[in-house]
């Protein structure tokens, strides 16, 4: 059985009910659901969540929630990993054992189907543990500076102070969407950013950390504006006239 599972817990701290809050005119979590059930990836899409209110937005939004979490994983301090294994042991004694699951994150607004259908092509196809979105930094990491109390600056890797941006490898970072992964890998809970491990790469302008306002705003603007953009190119009256 192939299972996506969003976690969603109620106690938002920095963006209180961040999960159900609207954006764009949804529930947060409604974009992550979509996404997962027009893949066509899964079996069951499950939202783990300790809060009643999420769970019944989840079940308007077409998921299922099978469960309440414990409260002892859902506090501030409780990591992925542990919530997703919860999840795949309590359909295994229901005699429902996952073999590949897929955890997606509550606030993915920008997460498309596709995204998620070419994770899974990845996981199978390269039998990793894992395989998960990632995107590329916009400025090489080499070239990272630091600050000191003095407000002084010195360079973390001097070495490449005069080598060219271009001249340096590439360094990318988790894209904080979806995690495809074995269910024996999250049962046995296997660390994610290891050599077992593949990268679905997202481009940089699909890619939005959500843990401020401030990011909220730049996100839904962000949004707005794709949507925008796409909905002006399928109204074009002769699409075949415009290089697109």
């Amino acid at each position: 059985m192939k299972l996506a599972v969003i976690p969603a817990r109620g106690g938002s701290k920095r963006i209180p009910r961040k999960n159900i809050k609207l954006f764009s005119g949804k529930p947060m979590i409604a974009w992550s659901i979509a996404a997962a059930l027009k893949s066509n990836c899964f079996d069951r899409v499950i939202v783990s969540t300790d809060d009643d209110e999420i769970a019944e937005v989840a079940r308007l939004q077409g998921a299922e929630v099978p469960f309440v979490r414990p409260a002892a994983l859902s506090c501030d301090h409780t990591a992925t990993i542990p919530v997703i294994r919860h999840a795949i042991e309590f359909l295994s004694d229901k005699g429902q054992t996952p073999t590949q699951v897929c955890c997606i994150y509550a606030t993915a607004p920008f997460l498309h189907a596709a995204d998620i259908s070419r994770g899974l092509a990845v996981l199978e196809s390269t039998a990793c543990d894992y395989a998960f979105s990632t995107t590329s930094y916009a400025f090489p990491i080499q070239r990272a500076i630091r600050i000191n109390e003095q407000g002084k600056v010195g360079m973390f890797l001097p070495e490449y102070a005069n080598t060219r941006s271009q001249d340096l490898e590439e360094a990318y970072h988790d894209a904080a969407q979806f995690y495809w992964g074995q269910a024996q890998a999250w049962s046995s809970e296997k660390v994610i950013f290891e050599a077992n491990s593949a990268a679905v790469h997202i481009p940089r302008y699909r890619v939005q950390d959500i843990d401020t306002i401030e990011d909220w705003e730049m996100a839904e603007y962000l949004f707005i504006a794709m949507n925008l953009e796409r909905e002006s190119v399928h109204n074009l009256p002769n699409r075949n006239q415009y290089d697109i």
